[in-house]
């Protein structure tokens, strides 16, 4: 008879695989998150743990006390709800103006050939190297009353007064847009081009238009591209500060101009954290809303094609 050896692993070698090796500390269950974990960290530290201390800020008055004097104040002075009202009807505004100019254009990009294509999108792109700050004073340039328009139309005759097209919401939305449509035609265009296009040409083949096919089965199709790309405009709108600013010309009051007299001029922390604590709220909701309307969009595809 052969002898056989026992091997002892220490009590500290942890459980055993199906091969009798120890797994180790971590479990095949934790691993495949442990690449991720330094991203969690990092998004923790850098946005998690801000958005707190910005909810424990809001939480005291003046004199160092827990209160709700700050959000009490928001629901109660008229100018308050004035600049909330501003902020979302000038962002609701730069994404409507995004839907009409974007969506045409997205569909035009995915028509086309991969390298005219990138070409198109490069170019669309190549406004984000450049700084808001640049971009905003290049439209008040554009649109002041000794501006390029008024200049042009006043020299041809067209009118004899120079137009109010700067230092209002006009001005304001317009340099949004300019900012935002770049950002809102990245998923449109990766939802367009994404789409079977066998789908088209089933419809085509069954005697169904062009405008109706477009309507009732390529846009349906992109649905779920278009309003990633609303929700991504409209959050982003509301932070907006720099171009309010500028072309707003102090007439568009929005909430972020307002946080920054609070901490500038009224050193108020605690109504500052409150503003921003309602506006995180409301983005939340707005997420939420976006991705009920994109499970109920798929839901009805899915019910559709079964």
């Amino acid at each position: 008879m052969t002898r056989q050896t026992v091997q002892t692993l220490p009590a500290s070698a942890g459980p055993l695989r199906t091969d009798g090796r120890p797994s180790g500390l971590f479990g095949p269950a934790l691993k495949p998150y442990l690449g991720i974990a330094p991203g969690i960290a990092i998004v923790f530290l850098c946005v998690a743990l801000p958005c707190l201390w910005l909810l424990y800020l809001s939480a005291f008055n003046d004199a160092g006390q827990v209160s709700v004097v700050n959000y009490e104040r928001l629901v109660e002075q008229v100018s308050y709800r004035r600049i909330f009202l501003t902020t979302f009807v000038v962002s609701l505004e730069t994404v409507l103006c995004c839907l009409v100019l974007g969506v045409p254009l997205a569909t035009f990009i995915s028509a086309l050939k991969p390298r005219i294509a990138a070409l198109f999108v490069g170019a669309i792109l190549f406004p984000l190297w450049t700084s808001l700050l640049v971009r905003a004073y290049a439209w008040l340039v554009i649109l002041q009353r000794n501006g390029l328009i008024n200049t042009w139309l006043i020299s041809a005759g067209v009118i004899d007064e120079p137009l109010p097209l700067a230092f209002n919401t006009f001005a304001t939305v317009l340099g949004m847009t300019h900012i935002m449509l770049p950002i809102f035609l990245l998923p449109v265009i990766g939802a367009m081009r994404g789409i079977d296009r066998s789908m088209i040409r089933a419809a085509a083949s069954m005697g169904a238009s062009r405008a109706y096919t477009y309507r009732k089965v390529f846009l349906p199709l992109a649905l779920p591209g278009i309003i990633a790309g609303a929700t991504l405009v409209f959050v982003m709108s509301l932070g907006f500060y720099v171009t309010p600013a500028i072309l707003g010309g102090g007439t568009v009051q929005v909430i972020s101009m307002r946080i920054a007299r609070s901490l500038s001029t009224y050193s108020n922390f605690g109504a500052a954290a409150a503003i921003g604590v309602v506006l995180l709220a409301s983005t939340f909701v707005l997420l939420g809303i976006s991705l009920l309307i994109r499970r109920l969009i798929r839901g009805s595809s899915g019910e559709s094609h079964a």
